[in-house]
């Protein structure tokens, strides 16, 4: 019979996905077959299964932790928000429609038998499920109908582990009154805390675990210090987007929009010595990059609007003109084109004049594009010269098609869900170039290849550039996550706990 443990947290951003992560990662360790799962996510950064579904990748990284391939069946219900108050419901890897905040929590009951399905069939093929809750479970507006937090902890019968976050401050009272606020049979279930982010000597901290203990009646079973491991963070709460980057020897800057997607599409050009990857919103950001990138995001039309009203619009055209390498992904491929088109409202309707950067048109269709696939770079004699017929892979969502007739592709596609193709993505034109493949900078030769092109254009050597392997660096960080766990975590009580259940 499988056994299971819940992460939950006091807070968004306490540190659920990493935790839920190392432990994937102990017990695939300890010789165990692991899934990671959580019921709900809310997200912009996605990714396709092999089998063409969309599912959230924080729990793509836990299946890497684990050693697994990621199924949808690990995050059955995602959310990606569209605005403020509403989202796109996608369940079982599939778009169920558009809906607003008031109406999903009326219609969200209705998923839970789906839910079950994808945690039950989980649970006849593996020893353990790691589930991972969202946000609070305290959110008592929230609480009626829960299905990801302590309601799923019922569900499937599963003790609870709280986590943390003391970097922020007040870690004593979010701990007590996350607990004071669940029901006496929501409080059941809490087996144990875990302290995260902790910053010193945890000997000073010892009588405020012995307090709380006391309290709550509930063990600390760690103290996790603030850890240096490069794993992908699951939202935009991601510290890497908001630090402030000093420029290096090569410098690379993501526009921040404001419904940017799949950010994780450029954590590799940070393993590279002498690359500087900055997130900007503003034009006195922005500065002077070697590389400017748009990324992907859930609202095209309205980004682009943001662009051009913050005046980064007029700034990257300028730039490009005097020869600045400008990027667009998925959604920011869209952008730099001459116009969008949207027919059927899949975003905003109408039709917007577009960067104008390259020659095409994007038409929204009510149809999602959801595939894996691999190839590899158009031979080209310009600034990327290098990069031509250069292997690449990874995966494509989005709803718009998009019009390149006579156009110089930037990538040749072999392979779409595992179906041998003979097809074009993208656009090249000078030194601007789109794509719509997320992912299109991970396969082991491409981003150190970009950057060798980057520095030699500056008259800069470029002999220490390593051709780092991606995959490779991952497991090595979620082998460290994983000693870091086992170190500051007492394993041998979170086992126990999970032997004898609720």
């Amino acid at each position: 019979m499988v056994k299971a443990i819940m992460v939950q947290g006091t807070m968004s951003n306490a540190g659920k996905s990493l935790i839920t992560a190392g432990l994937c990662r102990i017990f695939k360790q300890d010789g165990h077959k692991v899934a990671p799962f959580k019921s709900q996510n809310m997200a912009l950064n996605s990714f396709i299964t092999k089998e063409g579904k969309e599912m959230g990748r924080a729990q793509v990284v836990q299946a890497e932790a684990a050693g697994i391939e990621p199924s949808v069946l690990m995050n059955p219900i995602l959310l990606k928000p569209t605005s403020d108050q509403g989202s796109q419901v996608i369940v079982n890897g599939e778009v169920l429609g558009n809906m607003n905040a008031v109406g999903y929590f009326s219609y969200k009951a209705k998923l839970i038998p789906d839910i079950m399905r994808a945690y039950e069939t989980l649970a006849q093929e593996n020893d353990i499920i790691v589930i991972e809750g969202a946000g609070s479970p305290a959110e008592i507006n929230l609480k009626n109908d829960d299905l990801v937090n302590m309601g799923m902890a019922k569900m499937a019968k599963a003790p609870v582990l709280l986590v943390a976050d003391i970097d922020r401050g007040g870690v004593f009272a979010s701990i007590y009154g996350t607990i004071m606020l669940l029901d006496e049979d929501e409080r059941d279930l809490i087996k144990g805390v875990i302290i995260n982010k902790f910053r010193g000597d945890v000997e000073i901290l010892r009588p405020g675990l012995k307090m709380i203990e006391e309290k709550t009646n509930i063990p600390v079973l760690g103290v996790v210090p603030y850890l240096y491991i490069d794993i992908e963070d699951e939202d935009s709460l991601a510290e890497r987007i908001s630090q402030d980057k000093t420029v290096e020897a090569v410098d690379i800057a993501v526009i921040r929009l404001p419904r940017m997607s799949n950010f994780t599409d450029f954590n590799v050009f940070e393993l590279i010595p002498g690359v500087s990857l900055r997130y900007v919103r503003s034009v006195a950001e922005l500065q002077h990059p070697d590389m400017i990138i748009l990324p992907g995001t859930k609202n095209t039309m309205g980004d682009l609007m943001w662009l051009r009203q913050n005046g980064l619009e007029g700034l990257i055209k300028k730039q490009a003109a005097e020869g600045s390498i400008i990027f667009g992904v998925c959604g920011g491929y869209q952008m730099l084109g001459r116009t969008l088109e949207d027919p059927y409202t899949v975003e905003q309707g109408g039709s917007l004049r577009g960067v104008g950067l390259l020659d095409s048109k994007t038409i929204f269709a009510c149809d999602k594009t959801r595939t894996r696939v691999q190839g590899k770079f158009q031979k080209n004699d310009g600034v990327f010269a290098k990069l031509s017929e250069v292997p690449l892979s990874g995966y494509e969502i989005h709803m718009g098609v998009t019009e390149t007739e006579g156009q110089e592709p930037l990538t040749i596609i072999e392979n779409v869900s595992g179906q041998a193709v003979h097809k074009t993505d993208g656009l090249i034109k000078g030194n601007v170039m789109g794509s719509y493949i997320h992912g299109i900078f991970d396969e082991d030769r491409v981003a150190a290849t970009i950057i060798e092109c980057l520095l030699n254009r500056k008259g800069l050597d470029s002999s220490s550039i390593s051709k780092i392997s991606f995959t490779e660096y991952k497991e090595r960080q979620y082998d460290l996550l994983a000693a870091e766990i086992r170190k500051n975590i007492d394993m041998k009580a979170i086992r126990k706990i999970m032997e004898e259940g609720v």
